[in-house]
């Protein structure tokens, strides 16, 4: 009999849904649990890199030898060589893999090269100076417009009339330039690996969001066949986007391996992370908006900008406006190409910059109107069947809206913009946006072996980027057998287990969920059978609770777990599952919203931001483990925070230099700049039947606009790009008192 994949209702649920410990807390607390840069292997040579200290240049010529002779190096493996050229600092030129960490950073010391430096381009907020210098590309655009232009009327010409007239026409208009600076990846754990070549094959320890897929990565370079490399990462610190490929450096360690025999640690110094492995893009707009006298935006006109680094790209012009979609648009997108390290995805791409740079548009009309910024947020949402935003519904937006302003009490301290009351040179401000992502469920295999003695085990290649997958696949497993969480063993984290998909686009939950909730019935389905032979009832009927299989409606007629399993015989049953995204299933889902509200306190002497309170509600279908869940909004916070008031690239425009390459000068949030967080779940009995949705990308969306939004409250000023930094808000006020 086919078996009907589903979850259970929330008045039967026994494990989803329940506040648990993560199965691997303990572990990561004591230190137990060993990351990529725990691995030390026997023997094991260290690897170091050394980075271009020019943004472009060309390499006119290398020496390698005064490396080779430094004592304990043992191989200097070079990635280029004379005459290629090289776009931005610290890309990897050479490789020293020496007996220890000394040897290796001395022999990078020793290799001499020349170059010829070039004109360097990194001012990226500058459109203007772009197109002076070259550097800018085509990034599409295209007007939507309720009127359509007469037969043979130039398409473009027609939109800019129109524009024209609706902007003309308005009852309330908004000319503005926002921005957002580009950051780049700063995780805990630097990219790296520690490689042994042994028989002709390779295990990579790899710090990685992508165990099953890195494999071929490595292979052709090697010229081996994928199936003889095995990737492993049992804990990750951090990856958000950009730890999906084998990379560069991991294959130089690999290469040195299987020359010299021995393992290689190679991990990045801290500057090389914040240079070479990745970055998000920035994002500038100029922005004319129209609205009706009650602030319903009736036209939209803007061009953006950004930049990817070395390889271009800017925010898609897809996003932008960014959720709300009023009935006549028109947006374009430059791309613009800098010296700096290329663009990767960074948790949620193009969806922060989008709302950064356009909701705080739809904030200064409710400034200009002098409106209250809830009612103009809440007015453009249309209605469901007539809808004016992507991703929820507007009535799901609405009810957010209407949570997360009573848990910030906006009604209570909401004022108009800048008038609020002082408390000496310090005033406070609220600010809201919102924000929608896809988060349907990846590619996910698995296999669940239920032992004859009652234990339960599951291999699954996926990874837990820190956001509690091990936990989740207990909860699903212990959910489909009736068992305690903690007794599930959770193996993930080779190559060699069944494949999943890689952890981006919030995908792993919703895929891991469908591949071990599948399997999980399908072997519930046989032992119900066996155990339906042994009390003679119909195996439909049969169901698994608090360790016992018993009938539906009458418990007493039941036998254990551990009795069911001895039923199997000698062999343990496994069941295999193999999820296909895409596919459609009533397990889980996608396309979430969420709304988001913070509360600042500027001090007008100092320009320093201050959080006092953030909520953030949240749409995400079945939430399986709801502590889990709250930690990742938490973390993406955190990550909002940072990004709205501190984190930035800085270059030197000269010279295209990353001037604060280091956690010194690189800031982030400490603890004492975060204030209280509030996180509620938007769960009716609805959204539960969605099944699961991803929840890594949407909450790190909507914060850099609602703290502008907050700030500008606050001042009765907009300060841009982002990060709002003391000297931008002193200079933004001193501007409008000019």
């Amino acid at each position: 009999m086919a078996v009907e994949y589903s979850w259970p209702t929330k008045d039967k649920a026994q494990a989803i849904g329940k506040r648990v410990k993560r199965v691997d807390g303990m572990a990561k607390a004591t230190g137990a649990a060993k990351y990529t840069y725990d691995v030390n292997l026997k023997n094991q040579l260290v690897a170091k890199g050394l980075g271009c200290p020019h943004a472009a240049c060309t390499i006119k010529s290398i020496d390698l030898e005064p490396a080779k002779k430094v004592a304990g190096v043992v191989e200097v493996h070079p990635l280029k060589k004379a005459g290629d050229k090289i776009e931005f600092q610290g890309d990897l030129i050479v490789v020293v893999a020496a007996e220890n960490e000394g040897a290796a950073a001395e022999g990078v010391k020793a290799v001499k090269i020349e170059f010829e430096q070039q004109e360097v381009f990194v001012k990226d907020s500058d459109l203007e100076a772009a197109k002076a210098a070259k550097r800018t590309s085509a990034g599409g655009g295209k007007a939507q417009l309720e009127k359509e232009p007469d037969a043979g009327e130039n398409e473009d010409a027609f939109a800019k009339k129109e524009i024209e007239r609706l902007l003309k026409e308005s009852a309330h208009s908004v000319e503005g330039e926002y921005g957002i600076d580009a950051i780049t990846h700063c995780c805990l754990e630097p990219h790296g690996s520690t490689v042994e070549w042994k028989d002709g094959k390779l295990t990579a320890y790899l710090s990685t969001q992508n165990v099953s897929q890195t494999a071929p990565g490595f292979a052709t370079p090697l010229k081996i066949a994928a199936s003889d490399v095995e990737v492993k990462c049992d804990y990750v610190g951090g990856g958000f986007g950009s730890k999906f490929a084998a990379d560069y450096w991991a294959v130089a360690a690999a290469e040195i391996s299987k020359k010299t025999g021995r393992p290689v640690k190679f991990m990045l110094d801290r500057d090389q992370e914040l240079k070479i492995a990745g970055a998000r893009p920035s994002g500038y707009i100029k922005v004319r908006l129209g609205a009706d006298k009650d602030g319903m935006i009736t036209v939209w006109d803007s061009e953006h900008w950004g930049t990817g680094g070395a390889t271009g790209g800017a925010v898609a012009q897809t996003v932008v406006p960014y959720v709300y979609a009023p009935k006549n648009y028109r947006r374009n997108a430059v791309n613009i190409k800098t010296n700096n390290g290329a663009s990767r995805a960074w948790r949620a791409p193009n969806h922060p910059q989008a709302c950064a740079i356009t909701q705080v548009a739809l904030d200064d009309l409710a400034m200009k109107m002098g409106a209250n910024s809830l009612d103009i947020f809440m007015k453009n949402l249309g209605t469901d069947d007539k809808p004016l935003v992507a991703g929820a519904k507007p009535s799901v937006y609405k009810a957010e809206m209407q949570r997360a302003a009573e848990l910030i009490g906006w009604k209570d301290k909401w004022h108009s913009h800048g008038k609020g009351q002082a408390k000496g040179s310090v005033v406070d401000g609220l600010g809201m946006a919102i924000h929608t992502w896809g988060g349907g469920a990846g590619q996910s295999a698995c296999k669940v072996r239920v032992h004859p003695n009652g234990d339960v085990e599951t291999m699954c290649g996926t990874q837990d980027l820190g956001t509690g997958t091990r936990t989740v696949i207990a909860l699903v497993l212990a959910e489909t057998f009736g068992l305690p969480y903690e007794s599930i063993r959770v193996n993930i984290g080779t190559s060699k287990y069944p494949a999943s998909g890689a952890s981006g686009g919030s995908t792993t939950v919703g895929g891991i969920c469908e591949s071990h909730r599948r399997a999980g019935q399908d072997a519930f389905a046989k032992i119900a059978e066996l155990v339906a032979k042994k009390l003679e009832v119909d195996a439909s009927k049969l169901e698994a609770a608090n360790g016992r299989i018993q009938v539906s409606d009458n418990s007493s007629k039941s036998v254990s777990w551990k009795e069911a399993c001895s039923l199997l015989g000698m062999t343990p049953l496994e069941t295999d599952a193999n999820y296909a995204r895409g596919t459609k299933s009533n397990l889980s889902s996608s396309q979430v919203g969420g709304v988001q509200m913070a509360h600042v306190e500027v001090d007008k002497e100092t320009g320093v931001v201050r959080m006092k309170k953030y909520v953030a509600v949240q749409d995400i279908g079945l939430v399986i483990s709801p502590q889990q869940a709250e930690s990742q909004i938490n973390g993406a916070i955190i990550m909002g925070i940072a990004y709205a008031l501190f984190e930035q690239r800085i270059n030197d425009p000269a010279t295209g230099a990353f001037v604060n390459a280091d956690l010194a000068n690189y800031k982030l949030c400490r603890l004492g700049d975060i204030g209280e967080f509030v996180v509620d779940f938007y769960e009716p009995e609805s959204e539960r039947k969605r099944g699961v949705i991803g929840l890594g990308e949407p909450p790190v969306i909507a914060p850099g606009a609602a703290i502008s939004n907050a700030v500008a409250n606050a001042i009765g000023v907009r300060v841009h790009p982002l990060p709002l930094t003391p000297q931008r808000v002193l200079a933004a006020l001193k501007k409008a008192k000019a």
